[in-house]
């Protein structure tokens, strides 16, 4: 009897340090991770997107402006930085907050909107959308667009997720009448580009830099109507990290000064 109640004693213990590790190994790996948990780790997991301003392959070589942030900021932490591409807002923002992601590395226009969902880094440029479209030729059947309330009634292309979808509701708003918002699933901001040069699509709306970097290749087309005004653009972290916030903060500073004195 009591070799029985021996073997059930051990056998309840057993059992319960299992439920016991177990439960400590899930809290431990779905706790929010900070700067604290990256710098055991040694990694940094950033996500940015891939297009011929923020990071792109040239030959053999990695470049572009988000790519020599990230550069930077791992010379200055001391993290091996993992860069992963995805140009969808929406996929970036759930897997930032499952921990997927630590760093949204975009240059994501700062919103009150979107300031409910991510805590935004000091902005790393300034920015702001534009209407891409073709240069006029005889024959045309579509009018060449100066004037934001000329966009009543037209059809404009927006990679899937963009935030220049809320400022074009609001501009339709403004304007009382209707724009057609039509969202591109699988296609970036810059392949939306490439689709108003081949005439596939009429218009489009991308940030201003992105434009004018293709508009080189595409002299035909047209980026000169702003759709918002200039913006600040920021990195964007989960709302359980404010320490990694506060270090990212100091080093795009630290990089911006630098920007400014070359």
């Amino acid at each position: 009897m009591k070799q029985r109640l021996a073997f059930l004693f051990c056998a309840i213990a057993v059992f319960a340090f299992f439920v016991y590790a177990v439960v400590v190994f899930f809290v431990k790996k779905n706790a929010p991770r900070d700067l604290s948990e990256m710098e055991t780790s040694g990694i940094l997991h950033v996500v940015t997107e891939y297009d011929s301003v923020n990071y792109y392959v040239s030959g053999d070589t990695i470049a572009g402006e988000q790519y020599d942030l990230c550069r930077y900021i791992e010379k200055r932490s001391g993290l091996k930085i993992y860069v992963s591409l995805e140009n969808n807002w929406e996929v970036c923002l759930r897997k930032l907050n499952k921990g997927v992601y630590d760093v949204i590395a975009q240059n994501i226009p700062i919103t009150s909107e979107s300031r409910e969902l991510v805590s935004f880094t000091v902005p790393v440029v300034q920015s702001k959308q534009v209407l891409v479209q073709r240069k006029s030729l005889p024959g045309d059947s579509f009018p060449l667009i100066r004037n934001q309330i000329d966009l009543a009634g037209q059809t404009v292309y927006v990679a899937q997720a963009s935030p220049c979808i809320l400022r074009l509701r609001n501009l339709s708003d403004e304007i009382a009448e209707p724009i057609y918002i039509k969202e591109v699933v699988d296609y970036t901001a810059e392949q939306l580009i490439y689709m108003v040069a081949y005439k596939e699509i009429d218009y489009a709306i991308v940030d201003k830099q992105l434009a004018l970097k293709n508009q080189a290749n595409f002299p035909d087309i047209d980026v000169a109507t702003d759709i918002s005004f200039t913006q600040n653009q920021a990195w964007a972290v989960r709302k359980t990290s404010p320490v990694l916030l506060d270090s990212l903060n100091q080093w795009i500073g630290e990089w911006n000064a630098l920007k400014t004195k070359n």
